[in-house]
């Protein structure tokens, strides 16, 4: 099974022009996640604090403490003034690391683009720190926008909204676990995640989002690596294998793979049903592409076996 934090909440299909259709063979995210909504008990309120069960990460109830943006230091800043006052009696807060805050996303609601009867109050649908830089561009970090859930970087010296989080193991907490990489003929097999990859000379053209996904339906009909199961990855699937620590690309993958510049999904962009959420591999930037347009190209998916 795939690992919960890989599976979208996304529960309707779109062809290219934005219209709803049905799933069942649509080869879109929400035909394999099931339609499968964020559990309600996934949030645990805790008087001033949220629980997720699903990351073990504990927030602020108020998405909102410091009222106005601050920059990356300034930020910093008042996390740090946060621990010295104790704020709610805790003293191990953080700036989230940009997978802690992109885990909290949905993609089947806007503004905010958090899970349906979400606890949180006070959310500010625009951007948000996260206390990860940018490793190409050391004097910018990442942020994310809580209006449409875009994933991308700014200016250090920008001001951006600010929202604590408490981590299981503290500064320890790896920023992402990086995927383990089993090579198997002309797939990866990640061993964290046990999804395995297919790169094929098939997917290094620049396609529509409506070819990528017939792409895979051909992939499945001649059964590459003997399989037939392939599927268009969604964005946190995408997402997974993104090594923030490298750029250019900041992918984990052998140096010798043909790197497009982006990669669509199967996760269709609700804030505009007319785009697709696209992985962008020079720095790892989660953003979205018009559907109608050859602007990236594609990688194939499935689900192997065990998680070690």
């Amino acid at each position: 099974m795939v690992p919960n934090i890989l599976i979208t909440d996304q529960t309707r299909c779109y062809d290219p022009l934005g219209t709803v259709i049905p799933c069942k063979g649509s080869g879109q995210d929400a035909e394999f996640n099931g339609g499968r909504a964020i559990s309600r008990d996934r949030f645990q309120i805790r008087v001033d604090l949220v629980f997720d069960r699903q990351t073990g990460l504990t927030w602020c109830r108020n998405a909102n403490p410091a009222e106005f943006p601050l920059d990356w230091k300034s930020a910093h800043d008042f996390i740090n003034e946060m621990n010295v006052s104790q704020t709610f009696g805790q003293n191990k807060w953080q700036l989230p690391s940009r997978s802690d805050l992109f885990s909290l996303i949905s993609y089947n609601t806007t503004s905010p683009a958090l899970p349906e009867n979400h606890p949180f109050e006070d959310v500010f649908p625009g951007y948000y720190w996260t206390r990860t830089a940018c490793n190409r561009l050391p004097n910018q970090a990442w942020y994310i926008h809580l209006g449409g859930g875009r994933v991308y970087r700014g200016m250090k010296a920008g001001s951006y909204m600010v929202w604590p989080v408490l981590s299981p193991n503290e500064e320890t907490r790896a920023e992402k676990k990086i995927p383990a990489w089993e090579i198997r003929g002309n797939t990866m097999l990640d061993t964290c995640t046990g999804l395995m990859w297919l790169f094929s000379d098939i997917f290094e053209q620049s396609v529509t989002w409506e070819v990528a996904l017939d792409t895979i339906r051909t992939a499945n009909k001649e059964a590459l690596e003997g399989y037939a199961d392939w599927r268009l990855p969604n964005i946190r699937e995408l997402d997974s294998i993104v090594d923030l620590d490298s750029h250019s690309p900041a992918l984990s993958l052998g140096n010798d793979l043909k790197i497009a510049e982006g990669y669509w999904s199967s996760t269709t962009s609700v804030y505009e049903p007319r785009y697709a959420w696209v992985l962008y591999t020079r720095d790892g930037s989660v953003g979205v592409g018009f559907k109608g347009n050859n602007d990236f190209s594609c990688l194939a998916v499935r689900l192997a076996g065990l998680i070690l």
